[in-house]
Protein backbone atom coordinates (compact mmCIF):
# COMPACT_ATOMS: atom_id res chain seq x y z
CA UNK A 1 0.00 0.00 0.00
CA UNK A 2 1.38 3.64 -1.35
CA UNK A 3 1.87 5.57 1.85
CA UNK A 4 3.82 9.16 2.94
CA UNK A 5 7.19 6.54 3.16
CA UNK A 6 6.85 4.83 -0.30
CA UNK A 7 9.37 5.96 -2.89
CA UNK A 8 7.84 6.44 -6.55
CA UNK A 9 9.34 5.23 -9.82
CA UNK A 10 7.12 6.00 -12.86
CA UNK A 11 6.53 5.55 -16.07
CA UNK A 12 5.84 8.09 -18.88
CA UNK A 13 4.57 7.88 -21.75
CA UNK A 14 1.20 8.90 -24.36
CA UNK A 15 -0.70 6.53 -24.15
CA UNK A 16 0.45 4.65 -21.23
CA UNK A 17 -2.77 2.09 -21.00
CA UNK A 18 -0.60 -0.86 -22.80
CA UNK A 19 2.56 -0.59 -21.01
CA UNK A 20 2.88 -3.92 -18.65
CA UNK A 21 5.94 -2.24 -16.19
CA UNK A 22 3.88 -1.24 -13.39
CA UNK A 23 2.71 -4.60 -12.92
CA UNK A 24 5.88 -6.53 -13.12
CA UNK A 25 7.93 -3.82 -10.77
CA UNK A 26 5.03 -3.86 -8.59
CA UNK A 27 4.53 -7.66 -7.96
CA UNK A 28 8.70 -7.24 -7.72
CA UNK A 29 8.50 -4.81 -4.68
CA UNK A 30 6.06 -6.39 -3.17
CA UNK A 31 7.31 -9.68 -3.34
CA UNK A 32 10.12 -8.15 -1.60
CA UNK A 33 8.13 -6.08 1.27
CA UNK A 34 10.06 -3.37 -0.35
CA UNK A 35 7.79 0.64 0.12
CA UNK A 36 8.49 1.13 -3.15
CA UNK A 37 5.99 1.49 -5.75
CA UNK A 38 5.92 2.12 -9.65
CA UNK A 39 2.49 4.36 -11.14
CA UNK A 40 1.67 5.13 -14.59
CA UNK A 41 1.67 8.88 -15.98
CA UNK A 42 0.09 9.46 -19.65
CA UNK A 43 2.72 12.50 -20.04
CA UNK A 44 1.26 15.27 -22.80
CA UNK A 45 4.32 15.92 -24.78
CA UNK A 46 3.81 19.78 -24.64
CA UNK A 47 4.14 19.21 -20.89
CA UNK A 48 7.46 16.90 -20.36
CA UNK A 49 9.83 20.00 -20.05
CA UNK A 50 7.61 20.97 -16.73
CA UNK A 51 7.57 17.27 -16.38
CA UNK A 52 10.74 16.98 -15.70
CA UNK A 53 12.05 20.20 -13.54
CA UNK A 54 9.10 18.96 -11.40
CA UNK A 55 10.95 15.85 -10.95
CA UNK A 56 13.88 17.48 -10.11
CA UNK A 57 11.95 18.59 -6.53
CA UNK A 58 9.76 15.71 -6.45
CA UNK A 59 11.71 14.22 -3.12
CA UNK A 60 10.26 10.66 -2.84
CA UNK A 61 10.87 10.13 -6.55
CA UNK A 62 13.71 7.43 -7.28
CA UNK A 63 13.70 7.53 -11.50
CA UNK A 64 11.62 7.25 -14.42
CA UNK A 65 10.78 4.82 -16.97
CA UNK A 66 10.34 6.15 -20.39
CA UNK A 67 8.39 5.32 -23.43
CA UNK A 68 7.72 6.09 -26.80
CA UNK A 69 7.47 8.90 -27.66
CA UNK A 70 9.00 10.45 -24.73
CA UNK A 71 12.51 9.18 -25.67
CA UNK A 72 14.39 11.53 -27.25
CA UNK A 73 12.89 14.08 -25.89
CA UNK A 74 13.82 13.58 -22.18
CA UNK A 75 17.10 12.82 -23.13
CA UNK A 76 17.29 16.08 -23.87
CA UNK A 77 16.42 17.68 -20.89
CA UNK A 78 18.45 15.01 -18.49
CA UNK A 79 21.77 17.00 -16.82
CA UNK A 80 23.98 13.96 -17.49
CA UNK A 81 23.55 10.94 -19.80
CA UNK A 82 25.51 7.92 -20.47
CA UNK A 83 27.74 7.72 -23.33
CA UNK A 84 25.24 5.17 -24.83
CA UNK A 85 22.25 7.24 -24.24
CA UNK A 86 24.64 10.34 -25.74
CA UNK A 87 25.27 8.42 -28.74
CA UNK A 88 21.42 7.18 -29.29
CA UNK A 89 20.11 10.37 -28.34
CA UNK A 90 16.99 9.17 -26.33
CA UNK A 91 16.91 7.76 -22.72
CA UNK A 92 14.11 4.86 -21.66
CA UNK A 93 15.54 5.25 -17.66
CA UNK A 94 16.34 8.13 -15.38
CA UNK A 95 17.60 8.28 -12.13
CA UNK A 96 17.38 10.90 -10.10
CA UNK A 97 19.74 11.59 -7.43
CA UNK A 98 19.25 13.31 -3.92
CA UNK A 99 20.31 16.82 -5.19
CA UNK A 100 17.77 16.50 -7.80
CA UNK A 101 20.27 15.77 -11.02
CA UNK A 102 18.66 13.50 -13.53
CA UNK A 103 20.60 11.16 -15.16
CA UNK A 104 19.29 9.03 -17.69
CA UNK A 105 20.28 5.83 -19.99
CA UNK A 106 19.06 3.73 -22.92
CA UNK A 107 19.03 0.51 -22.00
CA UNK A 108 16.73 -1.27 -24.38
CA UNK A 109 19.49 -2.95 -25.96
CA UNK A 110 21.07 -4.44 -23.20
CA UNK A 111 17.06 -5.84 -22.29
CA UNK A 112 16.77 -7.25 -25.99
CA UNK A 113 20.09 -9.03 -25.04
CA UNK A 114 19.54 -10.05 -21.50
CA UNK A 115 16.40 -12.40 -23.03
CA UNK A 116 18.50 -13.13 -26.23
CA UNK A 117 21.29 -14.75 -23.67
CA UNK A 118 18.41 -16.92 -22.61
CA UNK A 119 18.50 -18.26 -25.68
CA UNK A 120 21.84 -19.18 -26.18
CA UNK A 121 22.77 -16.06 -28.01
CA UNK A 122 25.71 -14.21 -27.16
CA UNK A 123 27.17 -11.38 -29.37
CA UNK A 124 30.73 -11.77 -29.80
CA UNK A 125 31.73 -12.86 -33.32
CA UNK A 126 28.17 -13.46 -34.66
CA UNK A 127 26.37 -11.87 -37.46
CA UNK A 128 23.08 -9.83 -37.32
CA UNK A 129 20.28 -8.30 -38.75
CA UNK A 130 18.11 -5.46 -37.39
CA UNK A 131 15.08 -4.78 -39.68
CA UNK A 132 14.25 -0.95 -38.25
CA UNK A 133 16.39 2.38 -37.36
CA UNK A 134 14.26 4.09 -35.08
CA UNK A 135 14.30 4.19 -31.08
CA UNK A 136 14.44 0.39 -30.29
CA UNK A 137 16.36 -0.60 -33.35
CA UNK A 138 18.90 1.63 -32.69
CA UNK A 139 19.36 0.85 -29.08
CA UNK A 140 19.53 -2.73 -30.34
CA UNK A 141 22.22 -2.47 -32.81
CA UNK A 142 24.10 -0.12 -30.31
CA UNK A 143 23.85 -2.81 -27.87
CA UNK A 144 24.98 -5.73 -30.09
CA UNK A 145 27.95 -3.47 -31.19
CA UNK A 146 29.10 -2.75 -27.91
CA UNK A 147 29.21 -6.57 -26.85
CA UNK A 148 31.15 -7.45 -29.93
CA UNK A 149 29.31 -8.55 -33.38
CA UNK A 150 31.60 -9.04 -35.86
CA UNK A 151 28.85 -8.37 -38.37
CA UNK A 152 25.81 -6.13 -38.44
CA UNK A 153 22.97 -5.77 -41.27
CA UNK A 154 20.48 -3.13 -40.86
CA UNK A 155 17.59 -2.56 -42.99
CA UNK A 156 14.84 0.49 -42.97
CA UNK A 157 12.43 1.71 -45.08
CA UNK A 158 13.30 5.17 -44.09
CA UNK A 159 16.57 5.66 -46.31
CA UNK A 160 18.28 8.87 -44.05
CA UNK A 161 17.23 7.08 -41.11
CA UNK A 162 18.77 4.07 -42.40
CA UNK A 163 22.11 6.07 -43.40
CA UNK A 164 22.19 8.26 -39.86
CA UNK A 165 22.13 4.59 -37.59
CA UNK A 166 25.08 3.10 -39.79
CA UNK A 167 27.12 6.56 -39.60
CA UNK A 168 26.50 6.25 -35.87
CA UNK A 169 27.02 3.00 -35.15
CA UNK A 170 30.32 3.01 -37.21
CA UNK A 171 31.88 5.76 -36.10
CA UNK A 172 31.89 4.04 -32.53
CA UNK A 173 32.21 0.80 -33.63
CA UNK A 174 35.17 0.84 -36.27
CA UNK A 175 35.90 -2.98 -35.46
CA UNK A 176 31.86 -4.00 -36.44
CA UNK A 177 31.17 -4.70 -40.31
CA UNK A 178 28.12 -2.33 -41.01
CA UNK A 179 26.40 -3.48 -44.01
CA UNK A 180 22.81 -1.78 -45.54
CA UNK A 181 21.39 -4.82 -47.22
CA UNK A 182 20.79 -8.38 -47.13
CA UNK A 183 19.94 -11.21 -49.96
CA UNK A 184 19.94 -13.73 -48.03
CA UNK A 185 19.77 -14.84 -44.27
CA UNK A 186 21.66 -17.94 -44.60
CA UNK A 187 24.44 -16.65 -42.91
CA UNK A 188 22.83 -14.94 -39.79
CA UNK A 189 23.19 -15.85 -36.37
CA UNK A 190 20.25 -13.15 -35.16
CA UNK A 191 17.55 -11.88 -37.10
CA UNK A 192 15.06 -8.90 -35.35
CA UNK A 193 12.31 -7.26 -36.25
CA UNK A 194 12.43 -4.18 -34.65
CA UNK A 195 9.02 -2.62 -36.37
CA UNK A 196 5.57 -2.75 -35.28
CA UNK A 197 5.14 -5.04 -38.66
CA UNK A 198 3.26 -7.88 -37.59
CA UNK A 199 0.66 -5.94 -35.28
CA UNK A 200 -2.68 -6.20 -37.44
CA UNK A 201 -2.70 -2.39 -38.60
CA UNK A 202 1.15 -2.49 -39.96
CA UNK A 203 1.93 -3.40 -42.84
CA UNK A 204 4.79 -2.57 -45.32
CA UNK A 205 4.06 -2.70 -49.08
CA UNK A 206 7.47 -4.31 -49.92
CA UNK A 207 6.62 -7.18 -47.82
CA UNK A 208 4.36 -10.23 -47.29
CA UNK A 209 1.51 -9.23 -44.96
CA UNK A 210 2.09 -9.04 -41.43
CA UNK A 211 6.24 -9.62 -42.24
CA UNK A 212 8.99 -7.04 -41.78
CA UNK A 213 10.72 -8.93 -44.72
CA UNK A 214 9.67 -10.58 -48.04
CA UNK A 215 8.78 -14.78 -48.13
CA UNK A 216 11.85 -15.61 -50.62
CA UNK A 217 14.29 -13.83 -48.31
CA UNK A 218 12.88 -15.63 -45.32
CA UNK A 219 12.82 -18.51 -47.04
CA UNK A 220 16.55 -18.82 -46.69
CA UNK A 221 16.61 -18.86 -42.81
CA UNK A 222 18.77 -21.12 -41.08
CA UNK A 223 17.66 -23.27 -38.71
CA UNK A 224 20.31 -22.45 -36.31
CA UNK A 225 19.30 -18.52 -35.89
CA UNK A 226 17.83 -17.35 -33.32
CA UNK A 227 14.09 -15.21 -34.90
CA UNK A 228 13.41 -12.41 -32.55
CA UNK A 229 10.50 -9.41 -32.54
CA UNK A 230 9.62 -6.66 -30.19
CA UNK A 231 6.07 -6.62 -30.78
CA UNK A 232 4.29 -7.54 -27.73
CA UNK A 233 0.75 -8.35 -29.63
CA UNK A 234 0.30 -10.85 -30.69
CA UNK A 235 2.56 -13.03 -28.55
CA UNK A 236 3.20 -15.08 -31.84
CA UNK A 237 4.00 -12.79 -34.61
CA UNK A 238 3.28 -14.16 -37.84
CA UNK A 239 7.43 -13.65 -38.15
CA UNK A 240 7.88 -15.70 -34.71
CA UNK A 241 5.41 -18.39 -36.49
CA UNK A 242 7.23 -18.77 -39.86
CA UNK A 243 10.57 -18.88 -37.79
CA UNK A 244 9.57 -21.65 -35.48
CA UNK A 245 7.64 -23.74 -38.41
CA UNK A 246 11.78 -23.29 -39.91
CA UNK A 247 13.08 -25.15 -36.86
CA UNK A 248 14.40 -21.60 -35.40
CA UNK A 249 15.12 -20.60 -31.80
CA UNK A 250 12.53 -17.83 -31.39
CA UNK A 251 12.46 -14.71 -28.86
CA UNK A 252 8.75 -12.65 -28.17
CA UNK A 253 8.44 -9.37 -28.01
CA UNK A 254 7.21 -9.94 -24.08
CA UNK A 255 10.96 -11.66 -23.28
CA UNK A 256 12.61 -7.67 -23.67
CA UNK A 257 10.48 -6.70 -21.43
CA UNK A 258 10.68 -8.68 -18.50
CA UNK A 259 14.23 -9.08 -19.29
CA UNK A 260 15.09 -5.28 -19.13
CA UNK A 261 13.02 -4.73 -15.90
CA UNK A 262 16.54 -5.96 -13.66
CA UNK A 263 18.17 -2.89 -15.74
CA UNK A 264 15.66 -0.07 -15.51
CA UNK A 265 15.36 -0.93 -11.80
CA UNK A 266 19.20 -1.28 -10.97
CA UNK A 267 19.83 1.85 -13.05
CA UNK A 268 17.28 3.87 -11.08
CA UNK A 269 18.55 2.42 -7.61
CA UNK A 270 15.53 0.37 -6.31
CA UNK A 271 16.92 -3.15 -7.44
CA UNK A 272 20.13 -4.81 -7.20
CA UNK A 273 22.50 -3.19 -9.89
CA UNK A 274 23.20 -5.37 -12.54
CA UNK A 275 26.25 -6.29 -14.25
CA UNK A 276 25.31 -6.45 -17.80
CA UNK A 277 28.22 -8.51 -18.53
CA UNK A 278 26.88 -11.22 -16.44
CA UNK A 279 23.46 -10.74 -17.64
CA UNK A 280 24.68 -10.69 -21.45
CA UNK A 281 26.27 -14.57 -20.74
CA UNK A 282 24.22 -17.20 -22.57
CA UNK A 283 22.46 -19.72 -20.59
CA UNK A 284 22.88 -22.70 -22.88
CA UNK A 285 25.54 -23.40 -25.94
CA UNK A 286 24.82 -20.72 -28.79
CA UNK A 287 24.00 -22.31 -32.24
CA UNK A 288 27.43 -22.28 -34.03
CA UNK A 289 27.34 -19.80 -37.26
Amino acid sequence: MISGTTEIVVIAGAPIRQVKSPQNFNQWFESRGQDTAMIAIDLAAERVGAFAEAARGWQNLRGVVVTVPHKQVFAKLCDVLTPRAEALGAANVIRRDANGTLTGDMVDGFGFLGAAGGHGFSSPGRKALVIGAGGVGSAIAFALCETGVAQLRLMDVNPDRLSALATMLREHFPNVEILLSCDSLASLDLVVNATPIGMATALDAASEPGLPLPAALLDTLSPGALVADVVTSPDITPLLALAKAKGCRIQKGAEMAKAQLEFLGGFMGVMPAVDPERLLQPTQAPAAS
